[in-house]
């Protein structure tokens, strides 16, 4: 073969192969070890802004081998590389540099409410209570009017920045609607996305977010409403938020996704982002029987 001709493929192999290369971004990250989770491959890192991405919070996060949380404990404080790749996340390059008492949850985080005041876990079978949205195009909407239709639900802002948080809730749900438009058994589902950060996620921002996942609104519905009614009900569901003081932008949460059924109980709950579409598509196919699936109102 000539040789400008080897050095031609040469270059068009090496542009092929930059041009699958992942969209990658590195920082920088100093905080807290709050828990070290070797068998899973996490650590939760209660951490300082990290300048032109997101700010001061306590998030769980992946490494990608588990030998580099060896000597680690709750309590040492560190340095380490953030990673973040176009559907992924990840630390690495972790320092110890001092170690520190951790900081003692509030009095009453030892003391869960009481039944009585309307924050206790939902359970499987039990009825959602209602609540008062604002969806997307700024109608109100009272969480009652989906009763007839089962729903899949998550919870989740806009602004989040980690792509395995609420942007992975978000690929999964467009994979979701994707197979709930081509199964007819599925047709009458729903899917439900309210956000908990109603200073930000407006209903314009909501249907602009929307417009991006190429959401189809006859079945997929953005809501968002008051802070805290929001924050009420989404407790409900096990969902934690935490908000700083001087900025309510800045959120720390959890994720929760949840199966509601047609007579509007619960059916299940997904904790974290430890679950897939092809889960949740086999738990709907599963529902009882065919009027759990209802017909629902498609508008």
């Amino acid at each position: 073969m000539r040789p400008h001709i080897v050095f031609s493929l040469c270059l068009a192999l090496a542009a092929l192969a930059c041009g699958k290369a992942p969209d990658r971004r590195s920082f920088t990250l100093q905080g807290q070890v709050e828990s070290v989770d070797p068998a899973k491959k996490t650590v939760v890192v209660k951490h300082e802004e990290i300048r032109g991405f997101m700010p001061a919070m306590t998030m769980p996060y992946q490494v990608q081998d588990g030998k580099a949380l060896d000597g680690l404990a709750p309590g040492d404080l560190i340095n380490a590389t953030l990673v973040v790749v176009s559907n992924g996340a990840y630390l690495t390059n972790f320092k110890k540099v001092g170690t520190a008492p951790l900081e003692k949850p509030p009095a009453e985080a030892s003391n869960p409410p009481a039944a009585a005041s309307g924050f206790e876990l939902l359970k499987p079978g039990e009825a959602v209570p209602e609540g008062s949205f604002v969806d997307q195009d700024g109608g109100k909407r009272r969480f009652s009017a989906f009763k007839g239709s089962p729903l899949v639900m998550t919870f989740i802002y806009t602004r989040c920045p980690l792509p395995t948080f609420c942007p992975l809730m978000d690929r999964h749900f467009v994979t979701l609607q994707k197979t709930l438009k081509e199964d007819p058994s599925l047709q009458g589902v729903r899917l439900v996305t309210v956000s908990f950060d109603p200073v930000t996620d407006t209903p314009a921002v909501l249907k602009q977010h929307a417009k991006r996942l190429s959401a189809d609104h006859t079945r997929w519905t953005f809501l968002t409403g008051d802070r805290d009614d929001v924050d009420q009900f989404a407790a409900r569901f096990g969902v934690s938020v935490a908000r700083a003081l001087n900025d309510q932008r800045d959120i720390t949460h959890n994720l929760r996704t949840a199966i509601i059924g047609a007579d509007g109980t619960l059916v299940k709950v997904y904790t974290g982002n430890d679950w897939s579409p092809e889960q949740v598509l086999a738990d709907l196919r599963g529902l009882r029987t065919v009027r759990e699936l209802g017909t629902g109102d498609r508008g």
